[in-house]
């Protein structure tokens, strides 16, 4: 009882007992009796005001009086959801959470990842096996009201014997609620408690302390396990002692047989995998998807079928709007088109201003790798008319990778860059949902620029500083020649070319057909089979061919450019000879060496008498031809006429040049074909240093050299071996 109601309940026995009772004799006294009557009232006032005064003050301690009354009623339900379907892709999870579970050291797990990954159902498994293996499971659904959490976790700790006394401590304020639940929870073994759908942990509470700091709702201290599923995919956010199931999308078999078990009837195997795949394995689209097909009044009832529509209607397969799903975000969660606009509006709101266009921008690229480098937060503001700075980017990029809607893909290699890159289904609905024609054709504007830029400062950088950009550049410029095209075509069609000229250096054969490829089909189109600048394109469409090992195409190819620049350009054309150079190599790699050496020798006496002797492609046409004579078996003449061109190309090229390399590198394997393995493989050692500092350790010719430096060395320790044998066997005939 508290000091007020004692002195208001002293106050009624007195008048009581003066009017019911016989009066003691001081009680005559009327003066002394109102006086100490209007003493004991100033005191229960002065009580009653301080007690007041004392509850005001409880909340800044941390205690609260809590009502009981809602905590016992609940209001919901507290079990899990059903699962409808077998639960694929996710074993490795659910064993690590059944591990946590049947363990005697409870915990705290995140479920986290971008929407639509299946994290609510992943939990519901997890719960249906927990409660199979008899713990005490707890579904409580985050509704962004840390009050109404308190009050499901406060009636989980009385599920599982959270005595009314301690909860009744909670109502009166004497003790704070979150502790009294969580020391209760740290004595109890054998429960599962799911918190679901957590995407908003800054505001869990109580208080404005961070999930981090352990002292709110969600704890990794009790006797069983806390299970908490959210976007939120950030350790700063969980803290150390919580341990992250971080959920990717499923894998091409499991996606799969999430089709099949709502389909069964909808194809084959194979035809299921392939729909996964171009679904990106995200299980809320396969759910979509699966649901879809299994109606037998659907349109589509295939799968094939269905991945076929998906590119003519996507907006009415998974592109469409819902129409409560701006207001229920439950319904959102569920929806193809909206589930990702929930972490979006989160982001926004939590003052990632950027976060949205950005996400907008780069869905706007092609499903790749992005440079981070290309982000910059002049094509930011110069696509968007928004304001931006370099913070303000690094900050969205970052909001947006914490809640899974951008991942950042490892380099391979201490020389790659950073790397950005959306899921795809995640870049095709941003890039579905944008307003058409605008923002979309000033955004376009704006990035084709940027990549202009981006391209010229690749082919400026020294070396191989810009070969990883330029990889990553690649996929994303063929779309800027079409956008480009025919207004802006030769531009555009240049920076194809400096990009393509760059990734060629690099080695980067595959990325270079796939440029030279798009720029002959769009100069075909325009120009025409045999202007100029076609049969150029055409000639380094060959010979990315070649160095993918197409022999034949390429050669083939190059016999056709080669027969219309001779009509076209003239016989002496040094495109001309060029082309033809390159029709000799492509013969020499299919094999066809005689024919290959014929035309070296022709090429050559065509430069000399065109270019001069000292001429670039003079002196690569002597090379090739040396070549021919170690294809043909000709050594000493290989080895004498490489020779004399690496003579002339330190000379003209520098020793340092990639060419002059190159020449070290013939003559290094014509000395080892003629027997020369000592001088061989010093050689080899030295071209192997020269190209590890010019080209770099994983350039194709840096490991092409490590390969003749072994071989070198192998053979000169088979020759040792061989004399040794030989002498032995002399000494012992005599």
């Amino acid at each position: 009882m508290s000091g007020s109601s004692a002195a208001i309940a002293f106050l009624v026995a007195i008048v009581t007992n003066y009017v019911t009772a016989q009066p003691p004799k001081w009680a005559e006294n009327t003066i002394l009796v109102w006086s100490v009557f209007a003493g004991l009232a100033a005191v229960s006032l002065g009580l009653f005001f301080w007690e007041r005064r004392l509850a005001a003050e409880a909340p800044d301690s941390g205690v609260r009086p809590v009502p009981l009354g809602r905590i016992a009623a609940g209001g919901h339900s507290m079990n899990p959801p059903a699962v409808p379907a077998p639960v694929r892709g996710r074993e490795a999870e659910l064993e690590r959470i059944g591990v946590l579970v049947r363990g005697s050291g409870g915990g705290m797990v995140v479920v986290c990842g971008a929407g639509g990954l299946g994290k609510t159902t992943l939990a519901a498994e997890a719960a249906a096996q927990a409660r199979a293996q008899g713990q005490v499971v707890v579904w409580i659904r985050w509704r962004d009201d840390p009050e109404r959490l308190g009050q499901d976790l406060a009636q989980a700790a009385h599920i599982l014997g959270l005595p009314e006394s301690r909860l009744e401590e909670a109502r009166t304020g004497r003790v704070s609620l979150v502790d009294a639940v969580w020391e209760h929870l740290a004595d109890v073994t054998g429960w599962l408690i799911v918190v679901d759908n957590v995407d908003t942990p800054a505001r869990v509470g109580p208080g404005s302390g961070p999930p981090a700091a352990y002292r709110g709702w969600l704890r990794p201290h009790g006797g069983g396990v806390l299970l908490v599923t959210s976007r939120d995919t950030s350790r700063q956010t969980w803290g150390p002692d919580a341990e992250l199931l971080h959920l990717q999308p499923l894998a091409d078999d499991a996606g799969a047989a999430v089709l099949l078990d709502a389909a069964p009837r909808a194809g084959t195997a194979a035809e299921a995998e392939a729909l996964a795949v171009r679904l990106g394995g995200l299980p809320l689209a396969l759910n979509a998807a699966g649901a879809y097909l299994s109606v037998p009044t659907s349109r589509h009832r295939t799968f094939a079928a269905y991945q076929h529509a998906l590119e003519t209607e996507f907006a009415d397969l998974l592109g469409a709007e819902h129409p409560t799903a701006a207001t229920d975000p439950e319904t959102a969660r569920r929806v193809v088109r909206h589930t990702w606009d929930l972490s979006l509006d989160q982001l926004h709101s939590d003052g990632y201003a950027l976060a949205r266009p950005v996400l907008q921008l780069l869905a706007l690229l092609e499903p790749a790798p992005v440079p981070r480098t290309l982000v910059t937060p002049e094509l930011v503001s110069d696509a968007t008319g928004l304001p931006a700075t370099a913070a303000t980017v690094d900050a969205a990029l970052a909001g947006l990778h914490q809640y899974g809607l951008l991942h950042t893909p490892e380099a391979d290699s201490s020389a790659a860059v950073g790397q950005l890159q959306l899921h795809p289904l995640v870049r095709e609905v941003t890039a579905h949902t944008l307003n058409r024609p605008e923002p979309a054709n000033t955004w376009l504007a704006a990035l084709d620029e940027h990549l202009t830029r981006a391209v010229d400062a690749v082919a400026g950088m020294p070396g191989r500083a810009g070969w990883p950009t330029a990889r990553l550049l690649a996929p994303h410029l063929p779309a800027h020649l079409d956008r480009n095209t025919p207004h802006n075509f030769n531009s555009a069609r240049d920076t194809l070319n400096d990009l393509a000229a760059t990734l060629r250096a690099a080695g980067a054969a595959s990325e270079e057909l796939l440029l030279r490829r798009h720029v002959l089909d769009n100069e075909s189109r325009v120009l025409g089979p045999v202007h100029p600048e076609t049969l150029a394109s055409r000639n380094n469409h060959a010979h990315a061919l070649n160095e993918l090992g197409e022999h034949r195409q390429a050669a083939d190819l190059h016999q056709r450019v080669v027969a219309d620049s001779e009509r076209v350009l003239g016989p002496d054309h040094p495109d001309t000879l060029t082309y033809r150079n390159n029709h000799a190599h492509a013969l020499s790699d299919l094999g066809e060496h005689r024919q290959a050496a014929d035309l070296h020798q022709r090429v050559l006496t065509d430069h000399e008498r065109v270019l001069g002797p000292d001429h670039p492609d003079t002196l690569a046409s002597r090379s090739n031809y040396a070549l021919a004579f170690s294809d043909l078996g000709e050594h000493r003449q290989a080895a004498d006429l490489h020779q004399r061109v690496l003579t002339d190309r330190e000379r003209v090229l520098g020793p340092d040049h990639p060419n002059t390399l190159t020449s070290r590198n013939n003559h290094a394997h014509a000395l080892n074909e003629l027997g020369e393995h000592r001088q061989a493989a010093d050689l080899h050692q030295r071209v192997l240093t020269d190209r590890q500092r010019v080209l770099g350790p994983d350039h194709p010719d840096t490991l092409a050299s490590r390969s003749n430096l072994a071989d070198a060395r192998a053979r000169l320790a088979q020759a040792g071996r061989r004399r040794w044998w030989q002498r032995g066997r002399r000494s012992r005939g005599t």
